[in-house]
């Protein structure tokens, strides 16, 4: 029943996309009197004579970025900034190493661990450009480490654009099948009515990663073995040389799709302008009151299989003897388990503004319903649970859209029905835009009520069930923080109070710790320049109060020292320089790959050298490239462990380039 609705809304989500622009432009009177030629198809020939202005905002903002291109950071890895760190190979499972407590409301399904790689719904962007605007980025590492990303944009009339962005992740890896394999695909478009009072917000967002189990080197020792200067003769605990030598028997698979449909219509003053021979005109709206309609469709599956599996690597899980041996025969053991989530979210708001056009006050109050449907399969049965929640929903928000303004949000959520009845969201912030560049300051409080994600709760395979409950968890969180790109600082601090902490314990096994702990961070970061030269430098302290079974290093630190000059009247810009990056000794996570998760553990210390590397990075108009060369520190000593079992790569050569074209 749960589906058969899910296809009625996802019909009605297409429906709405194609349909209310037509309906939005028939609300145009026939009686105006100079017609708006700014907004025709047919004169998009004049918008290549007009300077290229590219634009982005994010979903219910009124802030406008253009796209960032630095060159003084450019060769730093993408999804490890600033402080997580991954399993030793690109698009591997990663963790932030400043401790972050997961970020959730409402039913989950519980797995994070490629998220640093994957597009999410609230952080689309939705352009505006003058002319058509693509950017094509691609990365090359040493054992075949490949990124390559294109982007592309363009509005089709001035108040309608549209955006593709796809990114391919494939890495070999520097040890035995540990292959990774991502693809990451977003879609978006959005539409503003010629009267300005109907505008509409929509994305398709597509995830997959693969990722191939190891199990981590059997032992660091033949890390310092000359026998073993090459990485791929590493012995590691998954390896079964008679299924394959370049892939694993055992992987996780994570999919998922969503998509997000926001439209609304709003009420207000609309005033005309005129251009200087009243050819043209246009609307400026100052709105009052708006009605909002926002829907989400997504459905998102893991995956895990081990086709050759091992007794010994069940113990502690189940007892079972397998026929397979060394060999993969289709048809005889293996162990499986898929988790999938379907999921449809949809709300109404209404909205009211006070103020003028550009310095409003925006309150908003609404409620909405949610339809989510979880299903665990483990080739010889299935369970299912399908959950009906309603919850309101409310914010007050102002905006700083010009320098020197203060800035302000209370939002919060509470569920109503539903399993997670009671669960809820609260979330103030303050703070304020300084004139002449100097910066800002931000400080709030947020505090959340949740439930354990499905997959903590019940996990299953043909041979085994893991199947538990807990107490909802509660997160407490107070931070403030202050930037000034004039002085080049900025420095930041956070407290966590953490009630019935949910986490996956040493057995591997998922668990809560009740004693509520405290956990302080503080970061700052300062560039100092002497002429041509920068010496950028960034730390991150962070203190747990108890014993929670947390894992966290104390200090983190990254420190770049690089001199940066334009060249050639100024066509050329270099950045070149050393970086060196390190953290404390801690007890690591460990890493699970029959759960797809980091879990505590206290046996295993980690104690690294810094790693250092060399880059140079130089950009020629609109073309942006680096080379460097990277985890310098093993030329003079072993690999550094990022987690039990898991060394980071060897010495490597590191190679990428950005070309942005403009049409």
């Amino acid at each position: 029943m749960i589906v058969s609705r899910f296809k009625y809304y996802l019909l009605l989500c297409f429906a709405l996309l194609f349909g209310t622009r037509l309906v939005a432009q028939l609300g145009t009177s026939p009686n105006a009197p100079k017609k708006d030629t700014s907004m025709n198809k047919t004169n998009t020939g004049k918008w290549k004579n007009l300077e290229a202005r590219i634009t982005y905002k994010k979903l219910n903002s009124e802030r406008v970025y253009t796209p960032d291109t630095p060159l003084h950071l450019f060769h730093r890895r993408p999804f490890s900034q600033p402080w997580y760190q991954d399993l030793g190979n690109l698009g591997s499972p990663t963790q932030n190493l400043l401790f972050t407590a997961e970020d959730r409301l409402g039913p989950t399904l519980g797995y994070h661990v490629f998220d640093a790689y994957r597009f999410q719904p609230d952080s689309l962007n939705f352009y505006n450009t003058t002319r058509p605007y693509s950017s094509f980025t691609y990365q090359l590492g040493s054992k075949l480490e490949q990124m390559a990303e294109i982007l592309h944009t363009q509005n089709i009339k001035p108040n309608w654009n549209f955006a593709f962005d796809y990114r391919k992740i494939n890495s070999p890896g520097y040890y035995k099948i540990q292959r990774s394999n991502h693809d990451n695909l977003f879609l978006s478009t959005n539409y503003k009515s010629l009267n300005k009072r109907y505008e509409l917000y929509s994305g398709l967002i597509y995830n997959k990663e693969q990722w191939d189990e190891n199990g981590g080197i059997v032992a660091d020792s033949q890390l310092l073995d000359l026998n073993y200067a090459d990485r791929k003769t590493l012995d590691v605990q998954f390896q079964k040389p008679n299924y394959s030598i370049t892939r694993s028997s055992v992987t996780n698979l994570q999919r998922d799709f969503t998509a997000v449909l926001q439209h609304s219509y709003t009420w207000g003053r609309v005033d005309t302008f005129y251009n200087s021979d009243s050819s043209q005109y246009s609307y400026q709206l100052t709105p009052r009151f708006r009605i909002t309609h926002k829907m989400e469709f997504s459905t998102e599956k893991h995956e895990f299989k081990d086709l050759v599996p091992d007794s010994l690597r069940y113990l502690g899980f189940f007892n079972h003897g397998f026929t397979n041996g060394t060999y993969y025969t289709p048809g005889q053991d293996s162990v499986f388990s898929q988790q999938k989530w379907l999921w449809m979210d949809n709300r109404v708001l209404i909205n009211g503004f006070v103020g003028k056009a550009e310095n409003q006050l925006a309150f908003s109050a609404g409620a909405g319903n949610r339809l989510d449907q979880f299903t665990t399969a483990y080739s010889i049965g299935s369970t299912q649970n399908k959950i009906t929640s309603n919850y309101i929903i409310g914010e007050i928000k102002k905006e700083a859209l010009h320098a020197a303004e203060w800035f302000y949000q209370a939002n919060a959520q509470f569920f109503l029905t539903g399993d997670d009845a009671g669960n809820f969201l609260l979330h103030v912030s303050l703070g304020k835009e300084l004139k002449n560049n100097w910066g800002d300051f931000l400080a709030g409080f947020q505090q959340s009520l949740n439930t354990a994600p499905y997959s903590y709760t019940l996990f299953q395979t043909q041979y085994d069930t893991i199947a538990k409950s807990f107490d909802k968890e509660s997160v407490t969180q107070v931070y403030a923080s202050i930037n000034s790109p004039k002085l080049r600082f900025s420095i930041g601090a956070r407290n966590y109070l953490i009630g019935n902490y949910i986490y996956i314990n040493q057995q591997q096994r998922p668990d809560q710790y009740k004693n509520p702990f405290s956990l302080s961070q503080l970061w700052l970061r300062k560039i100092f320049k002497f002429g041509k030269f920068y010496i950028d430098n960034e730390l991150a302290y962070q203190q747990l109060a108890g014993d929670a079974p947390v894992n966290v290093p104390t200090l983190l630190g990254r420190h770049q020292l690089s001199i940066e000059a334009s060249l050639f009247k100024s066509a050329l810009r270099i950045a070149a320089g050393i970086e060196l990056r390190y953290h404390t000794a801690y007890y690591a996570s460990g890493y699970s790959p029959f759960l797809n998760r980091f879990f505590y553990q206290n046996s295993y210390y980690v104690s690294n050298k810094p790693e250092g590397s060399v880059f140079f990075n130089f950009r020629i108009k609109r073309f942006r490239a680096y080379i460097m060369g990277d985890q310098l520190q093993e030329l003079f000593y072993r690999n550094n462990i990022n987690y039990p079992g898991y060394p980071a790569q060897d010495a490597m050569i590191r190679f990428g380039f950005t070309w942005i074209m403009i049409n």
